[in-house]
């Protein structure tokens, strides 16, 4: 598949996935209303839209112009690192249950690696990939630990102790 057009496809699809969260949000308006809960359900949120900023930036730069696609990788994949490891902070706070952790530390490690992909392409030389192909793949793996953090929320793990159902 050309990179542009998988660009185009996830962004998209990434943005569905925004607005389908939006959608279960608002059918459980109780989530608001609890700090911790609020916290988790922005966490999900961001997980969604930050790569799909990333997918439009990647459209916006492309192959052409690198250092767009590069530099809103790095600023976007920094935010989404700092508010992953700040929603862990947190959570251990709210007593959240010990089922997002690992998604969580995981998605921050993945956002680590994104902008250290941006901020030196080479490294993914060795794999055979030009660098918009290595984001590709790790923003891939983050939809997918996103995903996986909307099932365990829903199902009510990782919820505070006295919010789960």
């Amino acid at each position: 598949m050309d990179v542009s057009t998988f660009y185009a496809l996830f962004s998209a699809t990434c943005f569905t996935l925004v607005g389908l969260w939006w959608n279960v949000v608002q059918s459980h308006t109780d989530w608001m209303r609890v700090p911790a809960l609020r916290r988790i359900v922005g966490g999900v949120y961001l997980s969604f839209l930050l790569p799909a900023l990333m997918g439009l930036f990647a459209q916006v730069g492309g192959v052409g112009t690198p250092a767009v696609w590069r530099s809103a990788f790095v600023v976007l994949a920094a935010v989404g690192c700092v508010s992953t490891l700040r929603l862990l902070g947190l959570g251990s706070r709210d007593r959240a249950a010990t089922s997002l952790v690992l998604p969580q530390l995981a998605a921050a490690i993945v956002y680590l690696l994104i902008a250290v992909v941006g901020l030196v392409p080479e490294v993914a030389a060795p794999l055979g990939l030009k660098p918009i192909q290595a984001e590709a793949i790790l923003l891939t793996l983050l939809i997918l630990l996103g995903h996986g953090l909307v099932w365990r929320f829903m199902v009510g793990e990782g919820r505070p102790e006295e919010t789960a159902p």
